[in-house]
């Protein structure tokens, strides 16, 4: 499948396979809270995210010796960003996210993994992030590339619950499976940090989103700044660490200024706010951590 490369909310309307960025885009509330690894000074979060991966195209990793290397093009050159905007400079491969759920077990999207030609293209990529300011990740550690074997369960609506459930070629024996909430008590009000590659970038960290609205079917909503890209991404209790839900779907990303393209911007408390799957339409799936 093709990388979108362009403003979401013209493209969605001709594609018509459901890719990386293909079930609705997201946006900015208040204030812009993603933040690379290396921004971040909460043990909790720098933990969860070394669980989290991205979906990168096989054809986008190039097999080298000693791993794999990614391709250099730019987030500001792929999408025809504004040079205001934040991570211009960072390669963005990425086009899906998700968590390490079992010691084989992945969890994302169901509109990112929708049968087994998803499954044989894509890799689920663990480690691209930027720990260290200035230091733009190019090549990718061997064991931290590990393919797709069957899809375990999925489901895919678009009013309600989006997963995909996915069995490794391989354990993970160097990341630890997550946590799940099983109890299903989450509430309006809470906060929740979504972790994944916001419009494929490295690995991005977005914390205080507020939960909206839990009583959807199969979903529930919060203001997370979050992006295409970030689809599939883990969406964990900022207190408690454990995941609570999958980011599917959302408000428009970009918008237009001056013939290139900035990050569209609501209130805090503005805006459709984003949509989430419940964990609890996959946790059958999921095995309990020992």
């Amino acid at each position: 499948m093709k990388k979108l490369t362009f403003t979401f909310a013209v493209v969605l309307s001709a594609v018509t396979s459901l890719s990386a960025f293909a079930a609705g885009d997201k946006v900015i509330y208040g204030d812009d809270n993603r933040k690379n690894l290396y921004e971040s000074t909460n043990a909790m979060e720098l933990d969860l995210a070394e669980s989290t991966a991205a979906l990168i195209s096989s054809s986008d990793l190039r097999a080298e010796t000693d791993g794999f290397r990614i391709p250099s093009t730019t987030f500001g050159e792929s999408f025809g960003m504004c040079a205001s905007e934040r991570f211009t400079n960072e390669p963005n491969p990425a086009n899906c996210s998700g968590t390490l759920v079992g010691e084989d077990l992945f969890l994302t999207a169901g509109h990112c993994i929708q049968d087994m030609s998803d499954c044989r293209e894509y890799k689920m990529v663990f480690g691209f992030n930027i720990k260290q300011a200035g230091q733009i990740p190019s090549k990718l550690a061997a064991n931290d590339v590990v393919g797709c074997k069957e899809i375990v369960a999925r489901q895919l609506n678009g009013n309600g619950a989006d997963y995909a459930v996915i069995r490794l070629d391989r354990k993970i024996t160097h990341r630890k499976p997550l946590a799940i909430n099983r109890t299903n008590d989450l509430k309006a009000g809470d906060f929740v940090t979504v972790i994944g590659h916001p419009s494929g970038l490295p690995t991005k960290i977005t914390d205080k989103g507020k939960v909206r609205d839990v009583n959807r079917n199969g979903y529930f909503m919060a203001n997370t700044d979050t992006y295409g890209g970030n689809s599939g991404s883990g969406v964990f209790n900022s207190l408690t660490g454990k995941l609570e839900g999958i980011l599917v779907r959302g408000e428009n990303d970009y918008t237009s200024s001056g013939g290139c393209r900035i990050s569209y911007r609501v209130g805090e408390d503005e805006g459709r706010g984003e949509d989430i799957t419940k964990v609890s339409e996959a946790a059958a799936f999921i095995p309990e951590l020992q």
